[in-house]
């Protein structure tokens, strides 16, 4: 028809959604942020480094909810814009100030904020332009936010290619100093505060040029030549019924979705939050020698492959639906969290074991949303996985402080990563429970 003709072409929306979850997976950068805040120039400890990361984690899954109930209210365009406006904020307040406390409120809570307001509003209404493919499109909808980690950790090193063409000197101190015999890397405050100014003037324009085609299709629009299924609900199909959110808090689905996520989570944040310090632990992680290497290795191949996981989960489970998807995915993630601490041995079996951890990570951000939607219904989906989203706050609060902990106490990473390889075992069974809510009676008897 010729009112179809003047719709936006809705891949305009997945090219936004890339560029504002380029900038929001900043978060997923930090551990390149770990060890110069470790460092003389600042004097943090492993545990308060990890507490400005879960700061984030849980403000943004917090303030999510917050967003998501926004979205039934005000154009999702405006409420990607305050987050953009948050992040930045948060991110360039950061570098005037050393102090922990100053860092865990700027980029922490602030910045943390800007990226729950921004998150949701791809997914919200990228679902609404793609009721064909659920999957696929969360999928790539999020697939920006790991790719854009392994861009802000290239720019933040002083021998990127990126570092030099825009001229800053990126987190190092270009130079090496001989203490005590051994060379020792020196970080400097004022490089990674410039870091720090400098990507939250990017994120502010990344987020700003993404929102503008952050708009809903015409009411009753549907993709051309699709025709909606039957409402079956669950794991492949449309809900059988649109939940408000306090109804779908009432559902046992609900509860077990949220704890899943919860796992998952736990699990990857717990790597992604560490990894440097693993690798670099004189006990647990490489020699010396071995040990830069494999961390930048490492730092490469986790983004990449939580990129495509993202994508790679989405579209796989709208083919075997989504409860199977998440049945295969916390098996291959209990599986790579158990023989992780083992990995060491050898930098390319490291390398692998990080790439397939960052693989089933990252479908998370694919599987979850989807299945929410499957579960509760497209209408409220905003609010409704603001809500389950929680469950990443949670996880991003337990994961990176009690490896960070078990580390500060004088212990080995495995009384760390051995308990989420149990707790992936747990998903699993959960996902084998998981199938679709009964509609609530009252509607039932309306019905």
């Amino acid at each position: 028809m010729s009112a179809e003709q003047k719709v936006m072409n809705r891949w305009l929306v997945v090219a936004g959604a890339i560029a504002i979850q380029i900038a929001l997976g900043a978060i997923y950068a930090w551990s390149a942020f770990t060890k110069p805040l470790q460092s003389d120039a600042f004097g943090y400890s492993k545990t308060e480094t990890q507490a400005i990361f879960s700061a984030g984690l849980a403000s943004f899954g917090i303030v999510m909810i917050i967003a998501g109930r926004l979205q039934q209210r005000y154009p999702a365009r405006n409420i990607a814009l305050i987050g953009g406006g948050l992040l930045g904020l948060g991110y360039i307040l950061s570098s005037f100030g050393d102090g922990f406390a100053y860092k865990l409120v700027t980029i922490g809570i602030i910045g943390g904020a800007g990226i729950g307001f921004a998150y949701v509003v791809p997914i919200a209404v990228g679902v609404k332009w793609f009721p064909d493919k659920k999957g696929l499109l969360t999928g790539l909808a999020v697939a920006g936010f790991g790719f854009g980690a392994l861009i802000w950790i290239l720019m933040a090193s002083p021998t990127s290619m990126i570092a030099d063409t825009i001229g800053f000197d990126g987190l190092i101190d270009s130079k090496i100093e001989l203490i005590g015999g051994e060379e020792v890397t020196v970080y400097n405050a004022d490089n990674v505060n410039q870091v720090f100014l400098i990507y939250g003037i990017i994120f502010a324009i990344l987020v700003t040029l993404g929102a503008l085609v952050m708009v809903p299709p015409p009411a009753g629009w549907l993709p051309e030549g699709w025709t909606p299924p039957t409402p079956a609900g669950g794991a492949s199909g449309s809900a059988a019924y649109e939940f408000e959110s306090q109804e779908m808090l009432r559902t046992p689905q609900f509860y077990m979705l949220w704890s899943m996520f919860v796992i998952g989570a736990l699990a990857g944040l717990m790597v992604i939050g560490n990894i440097k310090n693993f690798a670099q632990d004189p006990n647990d992680g490489f020699t010396s020698n071995a040990a830069d290497i494999a961390t930048i290795g490492a730092a490469i191949c986790l983004p990449i492959f939580n990129g495509l996981g993202r994508i790679a989960w989405g579209s796989v489970s709208d083919r075997i639906g989504r409860r199977q998807a998440f049945i295969y995915m916390f098996s291959a993630q209990a599986v790579m969290m158990f023989v992780f601490f083992w990995s060491t041995f050898n930098a390319y079996a490291f390398y692998l074991v990080v790439a397939l951890i960052g693989f089933n990570f990252g479908g998370n951000f694919a599987l979850f949303p989807a299945a929410t939607a499957d579960n509760f219904g497209s209408r409220n989906i905003g609010a409704n996985y603001g809500i389950v989203f929680t469950s990443y706050a949670a996880g991003g609060i337990i994961g990176p402080i009690l490896a960070g902990m078990v580390k500060d106490g004088g212990y080995s990473y495995t009384y760390a990563f051995l308990p989420a390889a149990v707790l992936c075992v747990v998903a699993v069974v959960l996902a084998f429970m998981l199938k679709a809510p009964d509609v609530p009676q009252a509607k039932a008897d309306e019905a």
